[in-house]
């Protein structure tokens, strides 16, 4: 599980988990019931001051802002995002509020797309948008010049805006030269390693052939764009997963190792290092899976050279080390934001645990280690004074702190934040994963429920009821008439939704759809199965044939009544 400063994809604590985060803390349930769907999200806050966003929720506002675009010969920037997800809060908390970024404003037309707002979720299919937050710059004529990196810090990100909005050539198009063996700019290089490959949702590559993709790539990079280089071969190291992209050799750890022990370098390239590296060291070393550092200290001490202080050990161990020394290094370095140097603690702890069974709730990690795990966090809560900031770090402190088996502290700090989060449900929803994974069923149900309840916006809510319904059949499958009563509440709020059965909100459906289908697996349940499929019926008979809407809705449940 990815901490939830990555984007949110629901790869995060809330899943997963892309990324991304004040109403009232108890909001009573009948209250929450009977507003219509989505009323908080129809006044969605902008995403900062002193840029002219435009809020667009149908197709007739980005044509709007298109055209507008086109009169203006500008670029248009199109901002993915919403409300709770910690990524898109660490967004407005280091970069929408920049007064470069607000300067160089002026230059585009700024549209920002809730995924939240009535329509949202159909405007995302047709840009292909899924995990928040997502950043993509347009050309005046409306083609895609390239999918900003939304994990990089701030100056890095402006470095590519600036690249696009110098006219440059649409992504697509570079790619395609780049891998026919045309030669292509400096600047398209760096454009190619800082795309948000991770946004890209199978458009310039299928996420299968990703990592082959960025290996060939970092290979044709040319000597003069070494930093260009490195950035595709780090990213093309994260991606290779079971032996997919690159071949590890010695060449290839040493050139890693290199840039690991240049301060510049690993600087240039933070953002992959504290987000990637436990994958990295993975693919680099994957003879040390089997390989266990001495059970009271799974790296070397502060500062050393390998474990207990003395060179050698597995490549794994070097690895690890090397990292663990580049990350203490990014960690301390006041030029990243609290988020960037939180997420280089957990990549430490991350590689600590590393030759740990993965499920490990009580990982063995060095006693300063923990310490400074603990002294992070309390400062973090104790200084952070903006809503958007607190936010993206401290969801990601509590998911460190139980990264590091600090349950209780993650409990405490995720419990004292929920009346100063402006969307507390996404932090009732790691205090339920927390319970969960401590082994209290009935705990983690409560505040799955109460997640729900508080939840905000249409798709959010049928998010965080599906997640909670998720919950119930794998936690309570017994509780037949909780199941059937949250199942028949995500289908009337899907019936009031236009946009239910587009994109996010559609894949909320279908997971409840598919958990329902194997509860019933045996036929147990098809009393209750059959009355959601009448409840049902109605709300895709009112869709259009011709909506792709209605298909997905015929199929929701179509298999689930096994008997008769």
């Amino acid at each position: 599980m990815r901490p939830p400063l990555r984007t949110a994809h629901l790869r995060s604590p809330l899943l997963r988990t892309a990324h991304l985060r004040s109403p009232l803390l108890r909001t009573a349930l009948a209250l929450a019931l009977s507003l219509p769907v989505g009323l908080a999200s129809q006044a969605a806050a902008l995403p900062g001051p002193g840029v002219a966003w435009q809020q667009a929720g149908a197709d007739a506002d980005v044509e709007r802002a298109f055209a507008q675009a086109r009169a203006e010969k500008k670029p248009l920037l199109l901002y993915w995002g919403a409300s709770w997800c910690p990524p898109c809060n660490q967004l407005k908390a280091t970069l929408f509020n920049r007064q470069d970024f607000i300067d160089r404003a002026k230059g585009f037309v700024a549209v920002h797309v809730d995924g939240d707002l009535a329509g949202a979720q159909k405007l995302g299919g047709r840009f292909k948008v899924r995990g928040y937050p997502t950043l993509i710059l347009f050309n005046a004529e409306g083609a895609e010049i390239t999918r900003l990196p939304g994990e990089v810090d701030a100056p890095q990100v402006m470095a590519v805006l600036q690249q696009g909005l110098a006219g440059g050539r649409p992504v697509k198009a570079v790619l395609a030269d780049a891998r026919a063996g045309r030669p292509i700019s400096g600047g398209e290089w760096r454009m190619l390693a800082f795309y948000g490959w991770a946004t890209d949702e199978s458009q310039l590559v299928p996420a299968a052939e990703r990592a082959a993709l960025l290996a060939r790539l970092a290979a044709a990079c040319p000597p003069a764009e070494r930093e260009a280089g490195t950035r595709l071969l780090l990213k093309a190291l994260a991606e290779s997963d079971d032996g997919a992209g690159l071949k590890p050799d010695a060449a290839l750890r040493s050139r890693v190792l290199a840039v690991l022990a240049d301060g510049a370098a690993s600087r240039a390239q933070m953002d992959v290092l504290v987000n990637f590296a436990s994958d990295i060291t993975k693919a680099l070393a994957p003879e040390g899976a089997t390989a266990r550092a001495p059970a009271a200290s799974p790296l070397p001490p502060e500062g050393a050279s390998g474990p207990s202080g003395r060179p050698g050990g597995t490549e794994r161990q070097k690895l690890a080390a090397a990292f663990d020394t580049a990350l203490q290094r990014l960690e301390a370095d006041g030029s990243l934001s609290r988020a960037d140097r939180l997420s280089a603690l957990i990549s430490r702890v991350q590689l600590a645990r590393l030759d740990q069974a993965k499920d490990e709730r009580a990982p063995r990690l060095p006693a300063a280690l923990l310490q400074r795990v603990r002294e992070v966090v309390a400062r973090e809560d104790r200084e952070i004074t903006d809503g958007h900031e607190r936010q993206a770090v401290i969801t990601a402190a509590a998911y460190l702190l139980g990264e590091a088996g600090l349950w209780a502290d993650s409990d405490a700090l995720l419990k004292a934040n929920l009346a100063r989060s402006h969307s507390p449900y996404y932090l009732m929803s790691q205090l339920g994963g927390n319970a969960r994974k401590q082994g209290r069923p009935d705990e983690a149900l409560r505040w799955y429920e109460e997640s729900f309840t508080q939840a905000q916006g249409p798709a959010t809510r049928l998010q965080w009821g599906a997640g909670y319904l998720t919950a119930l059949v794998e936690l309570a499958p017994q509780d037949a008439a909780r199941i059937e009563r949250v199942a028949r509440q995500l289908i009337d709020e899907a019936a009031r939704d236009p946009a239910a059965f587009h994109e996010r909100s559609a894949r909320s459906l279908q997971r409840m759809g598919g958990k329902l289908v194997g509860w019933n697996a045996q036929g147990q349940h098809d009393a209750v199965l059959r009355r959601l499929q009448a409840g049902l019926q109605p709300v895709c008979g009112k869709l259009d044939p011709a909506d792709a809407q209605r298909a997905t809705c015929d199929a929701l449940l179509k298999n689930a009544v096994k008997k008769g």
